[in-house]
């Protein structure tokens, strides 16, 4: 009874250390540059995690804003978050607003 008492808790033990690093490994690997895109139209990028929750840090607002020169045209302008009026430490997501993120190309201009 004695050995299987410690087959049972060793088996235990090596599933909690099996569990741990697998959250440690989701979180360390999907902190990558990436693209967020909500429901209410705004998109933002920067360092996406996923795990326990959708938190961005390093995070810019990507905005739409009209040329001066020619009306008809549109630019696009990053503006990071820690320098806005509000300036948070991190983005925490609410997955139901999420319309799609990705991670972004390691050439792309944004990244």
């Amino acid at each position: 009874m004695n050995n299987t008492l410690k087959i049972v808790f060793a088996v235990v033990v090596v599933v909690a250390v099996l569990i741990v690093a697998g959250f440690v490994y989701v979180n360390k690997r999907d902190k990558e540059n990436s693209v967020v895109y909500l429901s209410t139209g705004e998109v933002y990028v920067g360092k996406l995690s996923h795990f326990p929750r959708l938190v961005l840090d390093d995070s810019y607002l990507l905005q739409v804003v009209k040329d001066t020169t020619d009306p008809n045209k549109n630019n696009f302008q990053l503006n990071p978050i820690k320098e806005a009026l509000w300036s948070p430490k991190h983005l925490y997501l609410n997955r139901d607003l999420v319309i799609f993120y990705g991670p972004l190309e390691e050439g792309s201009k944004i990244a």
